[in-house]
């Protein structure tokens, strides 16, 4: 039995979610649409990590919505500041009313006959069934269930508290603790100056040193343009600089790797010395190959600077009673543990998808636009940049695939199938996101789709390349494939 039908379902009420739900509204505001979220809140992310300090680690006129400026002063936001940004999003676009909490999206299976997608999702323990003529996955990229954590020998001998910041106590008291931070990721950064003014001491213990670079928490030009001009032009003219910036800086530093690692070391040891850096904050990798960490205001600096706070590299022998043993055999105790580990990840909604009664391996799909699947029929995926704000891919993907709903309306197409044409036959398989070594994002690629050396199977993480791919290429492009209800919809032949 369907519980109800509607023109779009999205699932996910996060960041993505509200986006796509703004756009719906404005862009396509015949089409009924329902927003399913497994969760009794919204915000995604914002929503599920409470762990100290958590903050963006991009800028919020870019990761904030195009439509909703950003209007504080900070902007390198705490999650709370986010999470009343989103409420605020919601509330005035009454997006509210189109949210179902408490709905866990457990399979999608699409019927050509019908040209629809069934969804199965559980509430209250109960299975309901909606029907929807487009799928829009908003669900973001890694498991709400938990995070990763590597096996660690001698765990259970520890005898204070291990944590995940993932999973976060709203209990837990560390003042006057000696804590470890396992890690040296963006989540690690953000904790230790976030702890160490309570703490009796943190250290964050890294296998390997990766790249920082400190800023302000405040944009200047920002903050300015506010003062003269109307919030809306301030916002645009902010966003477009911020956004024109992140690829410059990006492919700058592609460019000249050595270059960008000089000035950037160089820039730590300014703050913190030549030997700490020699020892403690060289990397062996290329800027960009993974995420650079942010230190806004110097905060992470100045707790390292103030013996608050250490950094210490090794990998770990094992856990004892009263901390971590180092291979190098050093002991470093501890009260608290905390494996900033990293993101369990999952691909498309941790979910099951069939089409036409033959289950959906993702990875063997190749990705068109990097929004969509080859051979699975209307259906998007927001999935943002990482090496710019993930809002601004959100935007694009989300108009969109505006575009395609309106493009079937006119049409009176009722499926859109990406198929590869005869031609991309021979087509290389290259990595979802290539040149990106991080171990969080490189446990994730098998489980990706490819994509090939040609457009429009391609993810090129180019905002001013998705800017006309997205918004201006046409959409009847000979390999999205429209066709009527009950069609099997054939692969192009050129």
């Amino acid at each position: 039995m369907v519980d109800e039908h509607f023109d779009v379902l999205v699932v996910g009420a996060g960041i993505s979610g509200i986006d796509a739900a703004y756009h719906l509204q404005t862009m396509s505001p015949d089409r009924s649409y329902v927003i399913l979220e497994g969760r009794s809140d919204l915000g995604g992310t914002w929503d599920l990590f409470r762990y100290p300090g958590v903050r963006s680690d991009s800028d919020m006129h870019t990761l904030g919505f195009g439509f909703k400026p950003w209007t504080d002063a900070k902007a390198i936001a705490d999650g709370p500041s986010i999470m009343e940004y989103l409420r605020e999003t919601v509330a005035e676009h009454r997006i509210d009313r189109h949210i179902r909490f408490d709905h866990l999206v457990r399979r999608a299976d699409w019927s050509s006959d019908d040209a629809r997608w069934t969804i199965e999702a559980e509430h209250g323990g109960e299975r309901v069934t909606f029907t929807c003529g487009y799928l829009f996955m908003c669900s973001g990229y890694y498991s709400y269930k938990g995070g990763y954590t590597p096996e660690f020998e001698g765990r259970e001998r520890f005898s204070g508290q291990i944590v995940h910041p993932q999973a976060w106590p709203e209990d837990l008291d560390y003042a006057g603790k000696r804590v470890v931070v396992i890690g040296s990721g963006a989540t690690a950064v953000t904790l230790v100056p976030a702890m160490a003014d309570d703490a009796a001491h943190v250290t964050m213990l890294q296998r390997s040193p990766t790249y920082m670079v400190s800023r302000p928490s405040q944009d200047p030009i920002a903050n300015g343009l506010r003062r003269f001009l109307p919030t809306k032009a301030a916002y645009r003219l902010t966003r477009r600089k911020n956004s024109a910036l992140q690829e410059w800086m990006y492919k700058r530093i592609r460019k000249d790797p050595a270059k960008a690692k000089e000035q950037l070391l160089g820039l730590v040891e300014k703050e913190l010395g030549e030997d700490e850096v020699a020892e403690h904050f060289t990397p062996t990798y290329d800027p960009w190959d993974q995420r650079l960490c942010l230190v806004p205001d110097n905060d992470f600096f100045d707790s390292v600077k103030s013996g608050q706070a250490s950094v210490v590299n090794g990998a770990i022998d094992t856990f004892t009673k009263t901390g971590i043993r180092l291979d190098s055999g050093e002991e470093l105790e501890a009260d608290i543990i905390i494996t900033a580990t990293g993101l369990q990840l999952v691909t498309v909604g941790d979910m099951d998808f069939t089409v036409d009664g033959e289950p959906v391996d993702f990875s063997r799909t190749w990705t068109y636009k990097g929004v969509a699947y080859s051979d699975v029929p209307n259906m998007a995926s927001s999935f943002g940049y990482i090496a710019a704000s993930w809002t601004l891919r959100a935007d694009l993907t989300c108009q969109w695939v505006c575009r395609v709903l309106n493009h079937m309306a006119e049409t009176g197409a009722a499926q859109c199938t990406p198929r590869l044409r005869t031609s991309d036959g021979d087509m290389p398989q290259r990595p979802f996101i290539r040149d990106f070594t991080s171990g969080y994002m490189q446990r994730m690629m098998p489980m990706l789709p490819r994509q090939g050396d040609r457009a429009p199977w391609v993810n090129t993480q180019s905002y001013s390349h998705d800017k006309k791919s997205l918004l201006k290429d046409p959409l009847d492009d000979g390999v999205m494939q429209f066709a009527p209800a009950h069609a099997r919809v054939p692969a192009p032949t050129s």
